[in-house]
């Protein structure tokens, strides 16, 4: 699949060189990173040449991050601690919610169908990622969720849209994270299994990273869900 770049204020965006997307892959970057950061790994994924799939790659905003010495930096929340209560920012994460629903809109109105439009997310981003796409009021092509958690689990039964209680959703975690411990992504996947959601959950002999055999079962999947 052969891609042009362009960037704008908030985003870098990897289109099909030559012809109009039918598809789209809103992702987002983990803490302290920019939008920039997942780029490198569009052509690891090696996809089919008659692909049509754009990569939106939005910033997060600035703003202080407190288990940081409070240093201002790209993230889509705050984190007060290491505890899942303590990365619990509900007005950081509701804020960057709406702007992900916003991408979503964008992509919509430019003539993409829900069921082709894909939010991926590594560690913060893929709670984001997560929290968004449960509560999306149209079915999505999925929900990549990488090296992460999902925020405010308790709220998610009230919260989540039956639009997607179906959704496509792939976990994939590192044994050895040492940032989002493996058992912290255990206790989200087995909130979302409660919850009525199937999760597609792999575990790789790696650190908060990726690795090749991720990166092959992400392109995989891609493919699956947006033929």
């Amino acid at each position: 699949m052969k891609t042009q770049l362009t960037e704008t204020e908030d985003a870098v965006i990897l289109s099909p060189a030559g012809r109009p997307a039918d598809a789209a892959v809103i992702w987002l970057h983990g803490l302290g990173a920019d939008g920039h950061d997942f780029v490198p790994l569009v052509p690891e994924l090696r996809l089919p040449p008659q692909a049509a799939i754009r990569f939106v790659f939005p910033h997060a905003e600035v703003r202080p991050v407190t288990v940081n010495a409070g240093y201002s930096m790209r993230a889509w929340y705050d984190i007060k601690s290491l505890t899942p209560e303590g990365r619990d920012d509900e007005e950081g994460i509701r804020e960057s919610a709406q702007r992900i629903e916003a991408y979503i809109t964008r992509e919509r109105v430019q003539g993409i169908a829900s069921q082709r439009i894909v939010l991926a997310g590594f560690s913060q981003g893929g709670a984001i990622a997560l929290y968004t796409g449960l509560r999306h009021d149209e079915p999505l092509g999925g929900i990549l969720a990488l090296s992460t958690y999902l925020p405010l689990r308790s709220q998610l039964s009230a919260e989540a849209s039956v639009a997607n209680r179906k959704v496509p959703i792939l976990m994939c975690h590192g044994v050895r994270d040492g940032v989002v411990s493996l058992p912290f992504g255990e206790q989200s996947r087995d909130a979302m299994v409660a919850a009525g959601h199937a999760i597609d959950w792999r575990e790789y002999p790696m650190e908060h990273s990726l690795c090749p055999a991720e990166v092959s079962d992400l392109a995989a999947w891609l493919k699956a869900r947006l033929p």
